[in-house]
């Protein structure tokens, strides 16, 4: 039974991991070396991979202070409206990321809420970089909370009271005690949140425009060119991004190690 465990468990990840990936590189790879490096030349892939950075770099570090801030406040105090709050970290985990790109439309697109006052101060969000933004932010600030808060919950209040009574404040407690216990689920939130971020596809494609050299994403540009048939131009980006998803394996393997040798 253990090795037909085993044996499936090995046959389900050459199937539908491993082959998917060599399929992917081995497009990549079809017309030569040039090929591959000529795509990366292209202006709209590299105007998508610098806008996927910028959307990556702007919600990770907002989503980061979020997240310690909710988690410290929930996993340490107790107020009125706190599951409510819990209710609302999980939202983006239940709804539907072209939901969420829609209801920014609705809000800030041009027959939207706040669209006549935008147009009328030449604000632009939606169908262009600020609404990526904010769509990228919304998906993906529960990450760094939900990693945080198990952790700060299962510490209790203990230390932190030890440390205000031999005469620490606030931010001493924080930075000396709550943050150093739970810096792996931090830095293991973070990896996560970055890696939702720069493979997003739906919030983004709706608020987005999909116009090529300003508004495209890698996972749009990617769409974009297979459906323009440019096979191999589509499966060189995805090889970026599959690189990318295999260094956030590799560095939330080494956190997990540091993590368990720590704990």
């Amino acid at each position: 039974m253990r090795w037909l465990l085993i044996g499936t468990a090995s046959l389900f990840l050459v199937l539908f991991l491993f082959l998917p990936l060599a399929v992917v590189f081995g497009t990549a790879f079809s017309q030569g070396i040039g090929m591959f490096f000529g795509t990366f030349a292209d202006a709209g892939t590299q105007s998508a991979i610098w806008l996927t950075l910028v959307a990556a770099a702007v919600a990770v570090p907002l989503n980061t202070v979020f997240g310690l801030a909710a988690a410290w406040c929930i996993g340490k105090f107790e107020f009125v409206g706190k599951s409510t709050l819990i209710t609302l970290i999980d939202l983006p985990f239940s709804v539907s990321p072209v939901v969420a790109g829609l209801a920014y439309v609705l809000l800030f697109g041009a027959q939207g809420y706040f669209g006549p006052w935008l147009q009328a101060h030449n604000i632009h969000i939606v169908f262009a970089v600020p609404g990526i933004v904010l769509a990228t932010v919304f998906v993906t600030f529960p990450f760094v909370a939900r990693e945080l808060l198990p952790m700060m919950q299962a510490q209790g209040n203990d230390e932190e009271e030890a440390a205000l009574t031999l005469g620490a404040n606030g931010w001493q407690t924080f930075l000396k005690v709550t943050l150093p216990n739970v810096k792996w689920a931090l830095v293991y939130g973070i990896i996560l949140c970055n890696a939702r971020a720069m493979g997003e596809f739906g919030a983004v494609q709706v608020v987005s425009g999909r116009i090529e050299g300003l508004t495209n994403t890698m996972p749009l540009q990617i769409e974009m060119l297979y459906s323009d048939y440019r096979f191999v131009a589509a499966y060189t980006v995805a090889t970026l991004l599959a690189m990318l998803a295999l260094v956030t394996l590799v560095v939330k393997s080494i956190v997990e190690w540091r993590s368990g040798e720590t704990a």
